[in-house]
Order: structure tokens, then C-alpha cells, then sequence
């Protein structure tokens, strides 16, 4: 099973990942129920056999870190016997044929995935189960399966794969889709596991409108024109995070007098700001940063080569507060070197929000760890550094998209 395959991956050796079946909330029968001959059959494929609350509240639960007791269903008494405990975890694991079907938990789903297996081989699994584990004749298996099963399977469990953000043929046999999946699945704990270690840390909460720019900034055949407008979105994006970021203490109050000759009271940004671009790509976030501050002075780090570095910088730097552009943060070299820069310009690191659009995990850390008083806003952690030191899955080089220099 493809549950089984994540669980058990080497590549999520160091995380704890549990899997919960929907199959353990099913509704009790009482015993009365069960012991009548003539008492309506059960019809385990409704959406309604199920206790949503139950699950829904058991979710919540472990996403906020609680522990929770997972009734345990036993299908030959019909009712739920015993309880079993589970602990927070890294990766939780939902599995059931309808839990794409209830819009409330799929709206606490990170990662939706829908298996389309053929029909025979779908009968086959369910002939091989009930009459192994259940102790059924095939008769009454096929009975189920044409009363019950087939028909909730078109009307409900088929339309609900619309929902999934996977759909996969062949379950864990199709290898490629598999090590996709379990790409995506190191990126969500990378981001989870470095926002609660590094409290310097700010990952803009990923929204599916973020996610169609960034697939959108990464497909090597999109047209410059569209890579300029999908990545200056995600700028002003992680811009207007990084502002919010700012201490109360550096606005102060302002009334002004609206169109309606109304006064509001308001606030104003008190200290001084500056952007300061490193090399050519950063010089990429230049238009989008003034369009959310039209005034702001831009400085910039041009890393020429060893030893040489151009920089044009405000006389009164160590009087501001700065938002370091840097679009792509791989191993972090090139931020580190700029911020040293600005901190032997008497820049405390206090002042300096580093803004990234993508980053890699490795250059967060070095970044974060080593200058734990400064800011880091991103908006999306990718998996990691390939042998050549370029973050994977990337988006090439940015400046040259932007600017239209290279090719990729």
C-alpha cells in the first residue's frame, strides 16, 4: 500500500510518521442490531457510516500537538472495541476511501493524494481481504460489492479524486510518482521542522495561489514577460511580510483627513528604511520593493570575484533598517558575506530582514544560526542543495531569467 511505502521510506528515516485509517471511524452498531437476523445490512462505503466529528477532532488535535485516543473498529462485532493512543507526530498519514469526499477534512489536508487502481484488480484486493481477514464466501463479497460498493464507489469516491492534488496509477508501482511524492513530503517537514527550531524564521504560509506562481517561476518554458510578473507577485509577497515584521516600536501614530473630511488615526512607518540588493539578482526585487515603498532608498553588494566587491551604500546605513534582497538562498555564502558588510558599517543585526523568495534549507540555517538577532522571510523552503551547490528544485538562475541573460 502506498501508506505503507511512505511510512516505511528511508528517506523519512529521521521522522515519525503515523497513519491513521478512516476505517477506525466507523459508526457502532449496538449489540441488539447485529444479533437480528432481519436487521438492515451495513453499508461501509456511505459517507455517512462514518463519525466525521470524531475524525475531524482528531486531527485537529494532532496537528496542534495532542495526543489522542484513535477508537479501534472491529468489523466482525460492528462497533469499536478498544482505543488506541496516538502521539504528535511529523507526518501523519490519513488513509480511507472517502476522506477526500468530507470538505472539512479536506481542508485540514496538506497533500492530497487519490490511488486509481482498475476495477478488477480493486475487486480482486477486496475478494482477498474480506475473505482472508473477515472470513466471507466470495458470494457474499460480490453481493456487497454490486449493492454497496460499486454503486458508492461512482457516486462518491470516483468524483472526489477532482480534489487531489495526486492522482496515481498503479499505486506504490508507479516508482516515479512515488519519489515525487516523497519530495513534497520532505519540503512540508523541512518547513515545519525549521520554523520551530529557528524562532529568526518567517515562511509565508503557503496558499494554492502561492503555489501556481511558483509553478508558474519555475517551468523553464514559461516567456520572460511571465517570469517577471509571477516572480515580482511573490516579492511584494515576501516584502509586505517582512514590513510586518518590524517592531511596534518603529511606527508612530498619524491623523489624516480621508476624502469624506473624516479624520483617521492611524500609523507611520518612524525609522528609516533601505533596501540593499545583493549581486545582479538581487537586483531583480528592486522594482517590486518600491512598489510597496515608492520613496525607499536601494543600496548594493556587487560581488565581483575574489576580494572584489562594489558597493553603493547610504552615508547614515547604520542608521536603518534594512531589507537585504536575495531572491534564491542556497548555501547563504553571498548573504553572509553582504551581511558582515553592512554589520562592519555599523548595521546592527537587529536591522537587517533578509528577504528570499526560494531557499534552501542548508542556507537558512548557516544564515539564522550565525546571526541569530537577524530577520529571514521566505516564501518557500525547497528540498535541498544538489553536488553542485544549486538549490533543487529551483528556478535556475534568476537574474538571468529576469533580465533575459540566460536561458533557463
Amino acid at each position: 500500500m502506498i501508506s505503507d511505502r511512505l511510512r516505511n521510506s528511508q528517506r523519512l528515516y529521521d521522522c515519525r510518521v503515523v497513519l491513521i485509517g478512516q476505517d477506525s471511524f466507523y459508526r457502532g452498531r449496538s449489540s441488539t442490531e447485529v444479533e437480528l437476523k432481519h436487521a438492515p445490512e451495513s453499508n461501509f462505503d456511505d459517507p455517512d457510516a462514518f463519525d466525521k466529528e470524531k475524525l475531524l477532532e482528531c486531527i485537529q488535535k494532532l496537528k496542534s500537538g495532542q495526543s489522542v485516543q484513535v477508537p479501534q473498529y472491529n468489523f466482525k462485532k460492528q462497533c469499536s472495541d478498544s482505543y488506541l493512543q496516538v502521539d504528535p507526530c511529523d507526518v501523519l498519514i490519513l488513509e480511507g476511501i472517502l476522506i477526500l469526499q468530507c470538505p472539512h477534512v479536506r481542508g485540514l489536508l496538506d497533500m492530497k493524494i487519490f490511488i486509481d487502481k482498475d476495477a478488477d484488480v480493486r475487486l480482486a484486493s477486496r475478494i482477498k481481504r474480506d475473505t482472508n481477514e473477515l472470513g466471507r464466501n466470495v458470494t457474499s463479497v460480490l453481493e456487497q460489492y454490486l449493492k454497496f460498493v460499486k454503486p458508492a464507489f461512482d457516486t462518491h469516491i470516483f468524483p472526489s479524486r477532482k480534489h487531489a492534488d495526486f492522482i496515481i496509477p498503479n499505486g506504490v508501482e508507479n516508482h516515479f510518482a512515488m519519489d515525487t511524492i516523497l519530495q513534497q513530503v520532505q519540503k512540508k517537514i523541512g518547513y515545519h521542522n525549521l520554523c520551530y527550531t529557528l524562532t529568526n524564521l518567517n515562511v509565508i504560509e503557503p496558499t494554492n495561489q502561492m503555489r501556481c506562481m511558483h509553478t508558474l517561476i519555475r517551468d523553464k518554458e514559461i516567456s520572460k514577460h511571465d517570469f517577471i510578473f509571477q516572480s515580482e507577485r511573490l516579492v511584494h509577497l515576501v516584502v509586505e511580510k517582512g514590513l510586518a515584521w518590524f517592531p511596534s516600536t518603529h511606527f508612530t501614530e498619524k491623523q489624516v483627513t480621508t476624502p469624506q473630511g473624516e479624520l483617521y488615526k492611524g500609523l507611520s512607518f518612524s525609522k528609516k528604511l533601505c533596501g540593499v540588493s545583493i549581486d545582479r539578482s538581487g537586483e531583480g526585487m528592486e522594482k517590486a520593493l518600491r512598489a510597496c515603498c515608492a520613496e525607499i532608498d536601494i543600496g548594493k553588494i556587487l560581488f565581483l570575484g575574489p576580494d572584489q566587491v562594489h558597493e553603493t551604500l547610504p552615508k547614515d546605513i547604520s542608521e536603518r533598517n534594512i531589507l537585504l534582497l536575495d531572491p534564491v538562498l542556497a548555501s547563504g555564502e553571498s548573504a553572509i558575506q553582504a551581511i558582515k558588510r553592512l554589520k562592519d558599517k555599523g548595521v546592527p543585526e537587529s536591522q537587517i530582514i533578509l528577504l528570499n523568495i526560494i531557499s534552501a534549507p542548508e542556507g537558512i540555517e548557516r544564515v539564522c544560526k550565525q546571526f541569530p538577532a537577524l530577520k529571514v522571510v521566505t516564501s518557500e523552503i525547497d528540498v535541498g542543495l544538489n553536488k553542485q551547490g544549486k538549490v533543487i528544485p529551483g528556478m535556475g538562475d534568476f537574474g538571468g531569467r529576469y533580465f533575459g541573460t540566460h536561458d533557463c
